[in-house]
């Protein structure tokens, strides 16, 4: 079977753990959900996490809301 046969498998909200620098997928998925505005973030896109809260951002705007929100920045 090559590329082309495949299936498109569906779109599933992976689960992540994130790290300094990097991130693990713990169980597969294609996307993730921005912490602030719940939007999906594709796997292969994502940029912008906290470590501490281990949460995703769809975007730095996203990022500072947050820390704004908590009172961080």
């Amino acid at each position: 079977m090559n590329l082309f046969e495949r299936k498109p498998t569906p779109a599933t909200e992976a689960e992540v753990r994130y790290l300094d620098g990097d991130f693990r997928v713990v169980k597969p998925g294609s996307f993730v959900r921005c912490a602030v505005t719940r939007e999906p973030i594709p796997i292969e896109e994502l940029r912008y996490w906290d470590v501490d809260l281990q949460e995703a951002y769809s975007s730095t705007d996203a990022l500072l809301q947050r820390r704004r929100a908590l009172g961080a920045g």
